[in-house]
């Protein structure tokens, strides 16, 4: 092994350079770099991989991010809502087989409509799945005042991908206008935090323009915004979108998933005691992706629980996996890849993150 990837790897935080040089590791290089996210894991998480029944209920967005199948220009996606009904019997399904929790996730709509409506389902849900339950929330940027209304309302983890920390990337890969303005992105990250909820991020890995460098930073950006939980996924270029012109000058898929992996690893040993999801992209590329991220970092499998008839236009990439199967085969499914992942599947357990809980703790000690 390289002496320096060997010294790199004797500490638990890891400069801009370390990070880079460690991105860069070669095959053998890189089998040092995951036996100590492993071994990080197993001291800091164990083996516990909670599940998160992923409900799509919309594709509805007003925003048309290069990159995203779902994207308001794409004319060629059925556009479908869920109705309050469906999205109860989802969440009811979830709580009856165990899960902890669940995830809502939407295209970014921006109405009072809207919002009274997750306000109205996060209250119905909260009354049949009790406290202990946990709903995270992927919906996009919100005013404030809607973050406070539906983390009182039940929701008690906000998921807001940034997608890139690097404001030339950003602006490279969305539309210049008022709704795709970087800044606003990272300050509703922090309004986010401030609010109360268990916060989550993430970025794509392998945008076309995206360098390692800015990859490195995007790693130590959310360190310093002291994330929570972060979904990591390479990322598969999708036929309807403006980027996929460009899909000639990316890195080969399989070059995409194994520096996903080293992402995954690294953030694991910087940000030790988070939750970590094993995004559904890996397993585009690799039948095992998923299992591969749980051995190595993860510790969050979200099993999707859309109702199968509408899976197929919540494609915000190409080839998006599991697609065909109904909820409950999803489910069988899930438990075999956990346990092939030498996994545990905790049911019945909400799987807050450790961090969050340290910090809330911290802040209380303060306050005292």
């Amino acid at each position: 092994m390289n002496t320096s990837i060997k010294n790199i790897l004797q500490n638990n935080d890891f400069s801009k350079d370390d990070i880079i040089e460690l991105l860069y590791a070669n095959q053998s290089e890189t089998k040092f770099l995951y036996q100590k996210a492993k071994e990080v894991k197993s001291g800091q998480i164990g083996d516990k991989v909670y599940l998160r029944g992923l409900i799509e209920f919309s594709n509805l967005c007003a925003k048309d991010c290069f990159y995203c199948g779902i994207g308001k220009s794409n004319k060629n996606v059925q556009r479908y809502s869920l109705s309050d009904r469906e999205i109860i019997q989802a969440a009811q399904f979830a709580f009856d087989e165990h899960y902890g929790s669940i995830v809502l996730q939407s295209g970014e709509v921006k109405s009072r409509e809207f919002e009274n409506r997750v306000d109205r389902l996060l209250k119905q849900i909260r009354k049949i799945t009790g406290n202990n339950f946990g709903i995270t929330l992927s919906c996009g940027e919100q005013n404030e005042s809607t973050y406070s209304r539906w983390f009182e309302s039940g929701a008690n983890r906000y998921l807001l991908r940034i997608e890139t920390s690097n404001k030339e990337l950003y602006n490279k890969i969305h539309p210049h206008d008022f709704l795709h303005i970087f800044e606003k992105r990272i300050e509703s990250l922090r309004v986010i935090k401030k609010t109360g909820y268990q916060v989550g991020t993430g970025i794509m890995v392998g945008l076309p323009g995206q360098t390692i460098s800015h990859i490195a930073d995007d790693i130590l950006f959310m360190k310093a915004i002291d994330i929570d939980m972060c979904g990591i996924g390479p990322y598969i270029e999708h036929k309807e979108t403006p980027l996929f012109e460009q899909r000639n000058t990316l890195m080969p898929l399989n070059a995409r998933f194994e520096l996903t992996l080293k992402v995954l690893a690294i953030i694991r040993i910087m940000m030790k005691d988070i939750n970590i999801a094993a995004s559904t992209a890996l397993q585009s590329i690799d039948k095992l992706g998923r299992e591969k991220a749980i051995q190595i970092a993860a510790n969050v499998f979200m099993p999707n629980i859309t109702p199968q008839s509408y899976r197929k236009n919540y494609n915000l990439y190409d080839n998006k996996p599991c697609i065909a199967e109904s909820p409950v085969e999803c489910q069988s499914c899930t438990v075999a890849r956990i346990n092939l992942a030498n996994g545990k599947v905790a049911f019945g357990e909400a799987g807050d993150a450790k961090h969050y809980l340290h910090r809330m703790n911290r802040r209380n000690e303060i306050l005292i």
